[in-house]
């Protein structure tokens, strides 16, 4: 029987498997399984040859038992709802096990934004907040930038809501410029969240990162931050990849001259001196990390016996599936889940809600300190619940350990609030 790869049906079969082994009420499991929220929006915007096109448009609210819903949104070609309904339920579980006061939320339009010129750009920006503006809010769901949105969309989008209700309402959106009250440290805070998590890890598994070769499947904000941050704690980054393809070499790449590659170019590809590869065989180098920071569903049941890597670190949203996930596990590879991994951007993004509600900011140093502390204990408290339940004689993946913590967390808040 082939492998389900559709999103959504992943994330319900994550939590299929952490609520068997946890025993959760099955009251709360159904709660759970599904989203409490989903619209679906058609957004016309006016084009640059004076014609309207509608565009679709989606906004899920997974569960806000602890809070607001908090997620990014996405302007992507291939967007789909059961995608979104996917993100939004991994950002509950994301936000519940960093212990930060949301629920779980994401948003998409299917659009391909390479195409647009800069007004058209900001007409859909503008349409997507007009459409969807009476199920968002500071107190009820605050989106955030995401694959092919960028911290000007979400200015405009702040801006819009702001004319909407007739006041300036900083807080409705996160990951915004500094310009406009977005929070020191945003822009490389899933990358550095990502990094404390490494270094934790390393530790645990006894692992020196001076000199530690490292593959980095996507070359997007997220990889090539973490190029930068794995260098900085001695790691040496040996391959990396975007949509078009890879490039290895075992004496270690330059960031600055795979920027430059790809800014001339729109590749990492055409670097010079290093090996080309796809990003099907950069997944099987024999390296000592492997970190994709792409997309969904790269590494499966037909990959997962060739991964050779002693860790690997999900910087992506759901980049192994469930049946690889067992595969590695039975083979000993580390695999440290996506909401742990990434989570330093919603971590931040908390942040930056925290400073536009209460109007005192802080700095870059203060940034990263708290999400040190906060990405630390997260790592400490899966390790934790992995060891206890192995004491008791069920060996479980660090993936399902995290489950446990989040779902316990929120199962907990919709029991105390009379959900159940």
């Amino acid at each position: 029987m082939p492998e389900e790869l559709n999103p959504f049906k992943i994330a319900q079969e994550q939590l299929d498997e952490a609520a068997e082994v946890m025993n959760l009420d099955k009251q709360a499991h159904a709660i759970l399984r599904e989203p409490m929220q989903t619209v679906i929006m058609n957004i016309p915007v006016k084009m640059r040859n004076g014609a309207t096109k509608v565009f679709t448009g989606f906004r899920v609210i997974h569960n806000n038992a602890r809070g607001p819903g908090k997620g990014g949104l996405r302007f992507h070609p291939q967007e789909s709802l059961d995608t979104v309904k996917a993100l939004a339920s991994w950002m509950t579980w994301k936000c519940s096990l960093g212990n930060i006061p949301f629920g779980g939320a994401k948003g998409g339009v299917i659009c391909d934004p390479k195409t647009f010129n800069p007004q058209e750009l900001e007409n859909l920006s503008r349409a997507y907040m007009r459409a969807v503006c009476r199920f968002i809010g500071p107190d009820v769901d605050v989106p955030a930038p995401d694959v092919y949105t960028t911290p000007q969309i979400m200015a405009w989008m702040m801006d819009e809501y702001s004319k909407l209700v007739g006041h300036t309402e900083f807080g409705t959106i996160t990951g915004k410029p500094l310009e406009t009250w977005g929070s020191a440290g945003r822009f490389d805070s899933t990358a550095m969240g990502g990094m404390y998590v490494l270094r934790e890890a390393a530790a645990h598994m006894k692992m020196k990162l001076k000199g530690a070769k490292i593959a980095i499947q996507g070359f997007g904000n997220a990889g090539a931050y973490a190029f930068e941050l794995a260098e900085k704690l001695g790691a040496e980054v040996v391959a990396i990849s975007d949509s078009h393809g890879g490039v290895y070499s075992k004496k270690g790449l330059d960031l600055e001259k795979l920027k430059q590659a790809k800014d001339k170019t729109g590749s990492v590809v055409t670097y010079k001196g290093a090996e080309k590869v796809s990003n099907e065989e950069l997944l099987e180098l024999d390296v000592d990390v492997l970190i994709p920071a792409a997309l969904e569903s790269q590494i499966t049941k037909a990959n997962a016996d060739k991964i050779k890597a002693k860790m690997v670190l999900e910087l992506a949203n759901g980049p192994v599936t469930p049946d690889a996930d067992k595969i590695l596990f039975e083979r000993k590879i580390p695999d440290y889940p996506d909401f742990l991994v990434n989570s330093g951007g919603v971590i931040v993004s908390y942040f930056e809600w925290a400073q536009n509600r209460q109007g005192y900011y802080w700095g870059t140093e203060e940034v990263y300190e708290r999400l040190d502390a906060i990405m630390t204990k997260s790592f400490k408290d899966l390790i934790d619940v992995q060891q206890k339940y192995g004491a008791a004689g069920k060996k479980i993946t660090p993936r399902t350990a995290a489950y446990i913590i989040a779902v316990s967390r929120v199962a907990a808040s919709m029991k105390a609030r009379g959900w159940y």
